[in-house]
């Protein structure tokens, strides 16, 4: 119908009425097969007339290209949810990862203690103690390797190509398409649309049908958002695993130089020189994955100040005097609220689903900036277990040895350095943690009532003093 400019617009007694622009032999032919009528009656129309109602069928706004309609936004947050969702579990996964890294840190103390009172003590009285720590160390260790190896599978294989950030040159005017016919989906942003932005700028003179459309655009994006910040999650968990693995070699090698270095030499020293070998393949793999979380903190601020320039959708109204949107023919005057019957009432339903798509955006960003905090509470951690290690060694052992001398200030100034960036992480997005209004002891949660204005919603306080009233 795009091609041959042409237009099914009424069915009158069985016969279709078709606006066409060329009404020939062809536009009929193309009708008659499309529609599957032979009453088919051709009307001259204007080519500006046709390409309208197409937009009009297709549910996107004059100029917009097909993927703009509501029903492709729609299935792009579809698949933008289905990524989060995947992320999620992937988080989680992380997180049963790192808590199979404690218990194996808590073997590993067993199994220390066991191999300490054997040295220290023999085949003496301590020998069911003895046992019993072993078995409970070698559970532990076993358990924490079945809970981690998952976790460390999944992050090698990798996360899924990123979703492409926002352009600053489309505004809140980008389309965002989908290609689904691929393992992961893959989106892209289309071209810039002619005249989108001027179009956008006349919000008092759109109809109710292309304030929603430019809702779901608006919806689409902070849809995207989201699943940006999702992502920066992703990885800052999978650093913070990686770390919590470096601080479980960093113990275990700690553990097998301290035993070496205490005890005489014999054959316990297969033994530690075991652990220094695991512990140190363990410290260099969870440092490893320390680079891609310095260089996600970087996208991590551009992506908050991309997302603090963004056009809220609180905006689009304000031209407007107060009241919802104004209605078009003889009582164009007239303003109707948000919550009214009708066409108007899902404009305001649409509006009030994007301002909740934006609120919660807010606590995507304020969840961000407390993963960063995290993160950097977990650079610091590991840079107090090298400095723990470090000066347990250099003041237990001395300064006797030149090289074990250098090793210990090595693992000194390696800790100093990740506690200093561990501070530069945690201090911003403490920061900005305190500024929001989300963590507090008392806290309102709105109670929504679509059939009545926002003015009208109820409230529910819960916290210190709160009390459960509407």
């Amino acid at each position: 119908m795009r091609t041959g400019q042409w237009a099914p617009i009424r069915l009158v007694d069985g016969k279709v009425l078709v606006a066409a622009v060329d009404p020939g032999p062809a536009v009929l032919r193309a009708a008659t097969e499309a529609l599957g009528n032979d009453a088919i009656r051709l009307v001259p129309a204007d080519p500006g007339v046709v390409r309208r109602i197409l937009e009009n069928t297709q549910d996107v706004c004059p100029g917009f290209p097909p993927e703009a309609s509501r029903l492709d936004l729609a299935k792009v947050r579809t698949y933008l949810a289905g990524r989060r969702s995947f992320l999620s579990g992937f988080r989680t996964t992380l997180a049963r990862g790192r808590t199979g890294l404690s218990m194996f840190r808590t073997g590993i103390a067993f199994v220390t203690v066991v191999m300490v009172l054997f040295r220290v003590f023999g085949l003496g009285l301590t020998l069911p103690l003895e046992a019993v720590l072993l078995g409970a160390g070698v559970f532990f260790i076993i358990d924490g390797i079945i809970w981690y190896l998952p976790a460390r599978r999944m992050s090698r294989r990798g996360l899924p190509q990123r979703v492409p950030a926002p352009d600053p040159a489309l505004g809140n005017t980008g389309v965002l398409a989908v290609s689904a016919n691929q393992v992961w989906p893959c989106f892209r942003w289309l071209p810039p649309v002619p005249g989108a932005k001027a179009l956008r700028a006349g919000w008092a003179a759109l109809s109710p049908i292309a304030r929603r459309r430019f809702y779901a655009m608006d919806r689409t994006m902070l849809a995207l958002e989201r699943t940006t910040l999702a992502e920066l999650r992703s990885i800052m968990a999978r650093s913070r695993t990686g770390l919590a693995l470096g601080r479980t070699g960093i113990a275990v090698s700690g553990v097998g130089i301290a035993l070496i270095r205490q005890f005489h030499h014999g054959s316990w020293d297969m033994a530690s020189y075991g652990l220094i070998c695991l512990g140190s393949v363990m410290a260099l793999e969870g440092l490893s994955w320390y680079l891609p979380a310095r260089r996600v903190g970087s996208q991590c601020q551009a992506a908050m100040c991309r997302a603090e320039a963004c056009p809220s959708p609180r905006t689009m109204d304000e031209a407007q005097s107060e009241g919802g949107p104004r209605v078009a023919g003889p009582d164009a005057g007239a303003t109707v609220a948000p919550s009214a019957e009708g066409v108007l009432g899902t404009t305001g339903l649409a509006l009030e689903r994007t301002l909740l798509a934006e609120r919660r955006n807010a606590m995507a960003r304020l969840r961000t900036h407390m993963a960063r905090s995290r993160t950097g509470l977990s650079f610091m951690r590991t840079g107090f277990n090298a400095v723990g290690v470090g000066l347990g060694l250099l003041a237990w052992f001395g300064t006797a040895s030149l090289g074990w001398t250098v090793f210990n200030l090595i693992l000194l100034v390696g800790g100093l350095v990740l506690i200093v960036d561990g501070l530069c992480w945690h201090l911003p997005a403490d920061r900005a943690r305190r500024a929001t209004t989300y963590c507090t002891a008392d806290f309102e949660l709105t109670v929504p009532d679509y059939a009545v204005s926002e003015r009208e919603w109820g409230r529910a306080s819960a916290g210190l003093g709160g009390v459960d009233a509407a």
